[in-house]
């Protein structure tokens, strides 16, 4: 049983990320969830935290640990990537930077392909994960929950939705990458929204439903 001091319930949620996208997705998740949703935007003077660990999990952990005990805020932060088994399970936690520099989808997508060349058609299988953490504002985790999502890696990058390596991730049951997918069907299908549905349940544990 989890036992939650008055003082301590849930009257808003901090987005703990500077991505746009992904900012974007959580929003659309979260958007029945009862109390305004904040993000780092609205704290100029929130740290930028070094994302140290050697697994999702340690990521996500390290950021809403950091930034919970910062802020004074409930905070939800995740961390995510892609995972490719016959490449070692590159490029796994440096997802962002696998090709050097943080955040540039074009130049990591360009590494994976390179990567994955001489890789037989069989073995091109690869999965997205996504670790959700929740901590309190006193930086203690409250919860932690994990989505997957699991396809192949195209042979060339198509469509113009998503963002990272989603044009070149493939659903084979849809015959589609993320990039060619709707941004509904990515909501319904993804690692992420995977990770957050099972988040919800303990989200709603945690909230003041006495709060206007």
């Amino acid at each position: 049983m989890v036992m939650v001091m008055n003082g301590e319930r849930m009257t808003r949620l901090v987005l703990g990320t500077r991505n746009p996208h992904k900012l974007a997705e959580l929003r659309e998740l979260l958007r029945d969830l009862p109390i305004p949703l904040l993000d780092l935007s609205q704290f100029p003077l929130a740290p930028q935290v070094e994302e140290t660990g050697s697994t999702f999990h340690e990521n996500a952990t390290i950021k809403a640990i950091t930034l919970a005990r910062a802020l004074g805020e409930w905070v939800l932060a995740e961390d995510s990537g892609l995972v490719v088994p016959a490449l070692g399970g590159e490029p796994g936690v440096h997802s962002a930077v696998y090709a050097g520099r943080h955040g540039d989808d074009a130049a990591n997508n360009a590494l994976l392909l390179e990567r994955i060349a001489q890789v037989p058609d069989e073995k091109r299988e690869a999965f997205y994960v996504c670790v959700a953490v929740l901590a309190d504002p006193l930086g203690t985790v409250r919860a932690q929950t994990e989505g997957h999502c699991h396809g192949r890696i195209a042979k060339q990058a198509r469509g113009q939705h998503g963002f990272g390596y989603d044009p070149l991730f493939e659903i084979p049951e849809y015959h589609r990458t993320f990039g060619e997918l709707s941004p509904l069907a990515k909501r319904v299908l993804s690692h992420r929204a995977r990770a957050v549905e099972k988040l919800l349940p303990h989200l709603r544990r945690f909230l003041d439903t006495t709060a206007p």
